[in-house]
């Protein structure tokens, strides 16, 4: 299986259902206490692109895809109208938005990642699918406009000189999931007037 290093057309990912799942094991004791225990230690997202198909031309788009992806074989990227920039959805990202290191002086590779927080506890998101071009660069709140590259396929940041001991390592980006299809097979459906639609077409995240 390979990656394709192509989006989910945007105009129909607009219009998707989903978001992110956690695998939970809940056990009730004769007290009727729980004890709770996290499955997966990461967040999976999972998402249903049938809401977003509005015209036949979408649904020939959606096929064409899902049959240059054969089926679940390869995965894409997608782009998660809900959660797609390293700041709030309404504002643009800055190089400041998002830690993602402190330098030791050795150091020249950075992963890219996305805290989500509330109260005092959070979260820690690897970003592995930047978006080309949106990435921004911050070494202690001062933005970087070379000395660094990043790589759109797995989301890590590489520095040609290695930022110095205690410097915090910042950043700003756009990014899309990566997934692949959660079914093999299509279940299209024609009306009358031959516009077709699909009951379900969901989509995994996967790790890369």
């Amino acid at each position: 299986m390979a990656f394709h290093e192509v989006r989910f057309p945007d105009n129909i990912s607009r219009g998707a259902r989903g978001g992110p799942e956690r695998r939970t094991q809940i056990v009730e004791l004769a007290s009727g206490a729980e004890e709770r225990n996290a499955s997966w230690a990461n967040s999976r997202r999972r998402y249903d692109v049938a809401y977003g198909i509005r015209r036949a031309d979408d649904l020939a788009a959606v096929v064409a895809f899902f049959e240059a992806r054969n089926g679940r074989l390869h995965g894409f990227r997608f782009k998660d109208w809900a959660d797609f920039k390293s700041c709030l959805p309404s504002q643009s990202p800055s190089p400041t938005n998002q830690p993602i290191g402190t330098g030791n002086g050795a150091a020249t590779l950075f992963q890219l990642t996305k805290r989500y927080s509330s109260g005092a506890q959070s979260w820690t998101r690897a970003i592995t699918k930047p978006v080309a071009g949106t990435v921004t660069i911050a070494l202690n709140g001062t933005p970087q406009a070379s000395g660094w590259s990043v790589s759109t396929a797995t989301g890590l940041v590489t520095f040609t000189t290695a930022p110095a001991a205690g410097v915090a390592v910042t950043a700003g980006f756009e990014f899309d999931v990566p997934v692949r299809f959660d079914t093999d097979a299509l279940d299209v459906t024609l009306d009358i007037e031959r516009l077709g639609s699909i009951t379900s077409i969901p989509l995994m995240e996967i790790r890369t």
